[in-house]
C-alpha cells in the first residue's frame, strides 16, 4: 500500500500546476454531477416507494373488507377462490397471506415454501411488526430488500362486526418501470463518472507524454542556459507549437554558444593584453580581494619584495610583506577593505574610490624606498568593495637624487659664500681704509680678490659643466685622434709643471686607431686629471699620460678592440676609505690634507664625461706612492658596427 501511495505521489508530482487544477476541477464537477444524479435517482425511488405504499395500503384495505365476511363464516374456500382471482389479475401483488387472531397462518398465495422464503421467513405464526396494533384499524407498512428491488409489506387487521378476526399480509412488488429507470440512471451515471475519469487519466498521461515532459525538458534547458551551459540542446520528435518552441530554444542555445565563444576569445585577448601591460609596467602592481588575499602580482612587485620563487596567490598579503611595510600598511589596508575611510566627491557629485598614499623605507633584502598607493575597487553601483589595487613605485633613486640635490645646493651655497665673502671683505677694506694702506698692502689685497674671483669663476664653470653633463643634452661624437687632446693638455700644464719641478711624460702608442669621442669633453677630462695630478704631486715627482691599444686576441696585432687611457702620478695617493667617494660632488681630498684649492667637482665631471663615452673611470692608488686613473674608449667603427662595440666596451669596463 505504501509503495502504491509513493507511485501515485510521484506520478502526481510530474503534472504541471495547470494540469493538477484541471484534474481537481474535473473531480469536483464530476462528483457534483454524480451527487445530483444519485439524489434524483433516490428521489424517484422514494416517490416510487410512496406510491407502492399507498397502493398496497389501499389494496390491503379493499381486500380485507371483501374477505372479512368470508373469514367470519370460516369459508376458506371462497377466500381462496377470491384471493386467487385477485392475485392472478395483477402482477403488482407478490403474495397474499391470511392468519387468525393468534397469528397462525391459515392460507397464503403462493403457498410455495420456497417462494414465501424469498419474501420473508414463514413460520407457523406470522411475524408481525412491532408497531402493529390489532386494536387500531390502521394498516402497517414496511419494506424489505430483495434481488428484484424493495418489496412493500402491508399488514391489514381483519374485523367483522367489531370483532377482530386476524391479519391480512399482502406484498406489493416494486414498479418495474421505475426500477428499470432508476437502475438505468444509476448505471449511466456510474458509466459517465468512470468515463470522465478515464478521460482525465488518459488526458493526464497524454499531457505527461506530449506536454509536461517537453515543458520539463524546456525548463531544465532554460536552467542550464541560465547556469552558463550553452551546449544544452533538446531532442524531442514533436510537431506543432511545442515543436516550434523546441526548435527556437535550440536555435537560441546555438546562438548563445557562438556568442559565448566569441566573447571568450575577445575576453582572453583583452586579458592577455592586460596581463602583458601589467607585467611590463615599471611600477609594481598588486591586486587584492576584499579579504586582503593576493589575486594578481606583476613581476615588478615580485622583484621589489623578493617574491620571485614564492607562491603567494590566494594568500594574505600582510603575511608576506616586509615588516616595515606591514607595520605602516596593516591598519590602512584593513580600514580601506572595510570602507571606513570617508569618500570624496568630485565636481560631478560622483563618488570617487578611497585612496591612500604612503612612503615606506625597507632594509631587506636591499635598502629601498617605496611610494605605495592604495585604491579601492568598487562594484558597478560603486557601493560595495570588491578589492584593493596596490601600486608600488621604487623611488629610491628619486630620494637619493633629492638628497643629492639638497646636498649639492648646500655645497654650492657654501662654496660660493666663501670666495664672495673674501672678495667683499678685501674690497670693503680697500674702500674704507685705502688711504691708510701702503701700496704693497693694496696690491696684496687686489691680488687676493683677483684670486678669489678666479676661484669663484672656476666653481661656477664647473657647476655649469656638471649641470650640462647631467642633463639630457646630446653631444655629437665623431672620429678622433686621441693624441691631439693629450698633447694640448700637456702643453697647457707644461709651465705649471716646470714651476713645481714635476716631470710631465707622454706615452702614446704610435699608430693608434681613431677613437669614437668628443674632443672638447675628452680635453676637459685630461685637463682635470692632469691638473689634479700636478696639485697632489710634490716637487721632483712625475705625471704620466698613457694611451695604448688593447687587443682582443694577443696573437693578432691588428685585433685592437679599444684604447685605454691612463693618467698616473707619484703624488700623495688616496686612502682606501676615500676611493669610493672620490667621484662624489664637492668631495675633496684636500679636506684631508688641509688645502683649500679646487671645487670638488672635477672628478664628478670626469665620471660623467666617461659615462657619456659609454665607459667608466677607474683608479688604483696607494698612499705615499701615487695614483693612476684609467678608462677605455671605443675605436671608431662604421655605424652598422658601432652598437656592437658599445656593448662590448660596456662589458669590458664593468
Amino acid at each position: 500500500m505504501q509503495v502504491f501511495k509513493e507511485i501515485i505521489a510521484r506520478w502526481w508530482s510530474e503534472f504541471t500546476l495547470q494540469t493538477k487544477l484541471m484534474a481537481i476541477a474535473t473531480l469536483v464537477v464530476s462528483l457534483f454531477m454524480s451527487s445530483i444524479t444519485f439524489w434524483a435517482v433516490n428521489s424517484i425511488q422514494q416517490d416510487a416507494q410512496m406510491n407502492d405504499t399507498r397502493f398496497g395500503r389501499d389494496l390491503g384495505l379493499l381486500l380485507a373488507s371483501n374477505v372479512a365476511p368470508l373469514l367470519a363464516e370460516e369459508d376458506l374456500t371462497q377466500v381462496a377462490r377470491f384471493s386467487g382471482r385477485f392475485f392472478h389479475s395483477t402482477s403488482s401483488v407478490r403474495y397474499i397471506i391470511y392468519s387468525n387472531k393468534e397469528g397462525e397462518i391459515i392460507f397464503g398465495i403462493p403457498f410455495s415454501q420456497q417462494e414465501v422464503k424469498n419474501s420473508f421467513t414463514l413460520q407457523r405464526k406470522l411475524q408481525l411488526p412491532e408497531e402493529y396494533n390489532p386494536e387500531v384499524n390502521i394498516p402497517v407498512v414496511r419494506q424489505h430488500l430483495t434481488p428484484d428491488g424493495k418489496v412493500t409489506d402491508v399488514f391489514v387487521p381483519i374485523s367483522s362486526n367489531n370483532e377482530y378476526l386476524g391479519v391480512l399480509a399482502i406484498g406489493i412488488n416494486p414498479n418495474p418501470t421505475v426500477v428499470a429507470s432508476s437502475n438505468l440512471t444509476r448505471d449511466v451515471t456510474i458509466a459517465v463518472f468512470i468515463s470522465i475519469w478515464a478521460m482525465v487519466i488518459l488526458g493526464g498521461v497524454f499531457n505527461a507524454l506530449t506536454i509536461t515532459q517537453p515543458i520539463k525538458e524546456l525548463l531544465m534547458g532554460v536552467k542550464n542556459i541560465a547556469a552558463g551551459n550553452f551546449k544544452q540542446r533538446i531532442d524531442l520528435p514533436l510537431g506543432g507549437e511545442l515543436g516550434e518552441l523546441i526548435l527556437s530554444f535550440n536555435d537560441m542555445a546555438e546562438r548563445l554558444e557562438k556568442y559565448e565563444e566569441q566573447n571568450i576569445e575577445e575576453l582572453t585577448a583583452e586579458k592577455a593584453k592586460l596581463e602583458t601591460l601589467v607585467a611590463t609596467i615599471a611600477d609594481g602592481a598588486i591586486l587584492l580581494d576584499s579579504q586582503l588575499k593576493l589575486v594578481l602580482v606583476n613581476p615588478t612587485a615580485r622583484k621589489m619584495f623578493g617574491w620571485e620563487e614564492t607562491h603567494i596567490l590566494g594568500e594574505n598579503l600582510l603575511e608576506y610583506l616586509p615588516q616595515e611595510v606591514t607595520q605602516q600598511l596593516q591598519q590602512p589596508l584593513e580600514n580601506i577593505s572595510h570602507g571606513e575611510h570617508p569618500e570624496e566627491e568630485n565636481n560631478n557629485n560622483s563618488i570617487l574610490p578611497t585612496r591612500g598614499e604612503f612612503t615606506v623605507t625597507i632594509t631587506k633584502p636591499q635598502h629601498h624606498t617605496f611610494r605605495i598607493l592604495l585604491t579601492q575597487v568598487l562594484d558597478q553601483n560603486r557601493e560595495n568593495i570588491k578589492g584593493i589595487v596596490m601600486t608600488v613605485q621604487d623611488i629610491t633613486r628619486e630620494v637619493e637624487l633629492n638628497e643629492a640635490k639638497s646636498q649639492f645646493i648646500s655645497n654650492v651655497s657654501h662654496e660660493l659664500r666663501t670666495p664672495l665673502f673674501n672678495i667683499k671683505s678685501f674690497i670693503e677694506t680697500l674702500f674704507e681704509y685705502g688711504d691708510d694702506l701702503t701700496e704693497s698692502e693694496k696690491l696684496e689685497f687686489l691680488q687676493t680678490a683677483n684670486h678669489e674671483t678666479d676661484r669663484l669663476t672656476r666653481l661656477v664653470n664647473d657647476v655649469l659643466d656638471l649641470s650640462r653633463l647631467e642633463s639630457s643634452r646630446s653631444y655629437q661624437f665623431n672620429s678622433l685622434d686621441l693624441a691631439q687632446p693629450i698633447e694640448q693638455t700637456l702643453r697647457t700644464y707644461q709651465l705649471n709643471a716646470k714651476d713645481k719641478n714635476i716631470e710631465l711624460v707622454q706615452e702614446v702608442e704610435p699608430d693608434l686607431p681613431s677613437i669614437w669621442g668628443h674632443y672638447d669633453l675628452l680635453l676637459q677630462v685630461f685637463t682635470n686629471l692632469v691638473g689634479n695630478a700636478l696639485k697632489f704631486t710634490p716637487e721632483g715627482g712625475k705625471v704620466t699620460v698613457r694611451a695604448y691599444g688593447v687587443k682582443g686576441d694577443p696573437e693578432n696585432s691588428n685585433d685592437i678592440t679599444h684604447v685605454r687611457v691612463e693618467v698616473a702620478d707619484t703624488g700623495i695617493g688616496i686612502a682606501p676609505e676615500d676611493q669610493e667617494a672620490i667621484f662624489d660632488r664637492f668631495f675633496r681630498v684636500e679636506n684631508r690634507v688641509h688645502t683649500l684649492e679646487g671645487t670638488g667637482l672635477g672628478l664628478s665631471i670626469v665620471k660623467n664625461i666617461t659615462e657619456k663615452h659609454n665607459s667608466r673611470i677607474h683608479l688604483i692608488s696607494e698612499v705615499g706612492v701615487g695614483t693612476t686613473f684609467w678608462f677605455d674608449l671605443l675605436i671608431y667603427q662604421p655605424e652598422t658596427k658601432l652598437n656592437n662595440h658599445q656593448e662590448e666596451l660596456k662589458t669590458l669596463t664593468n
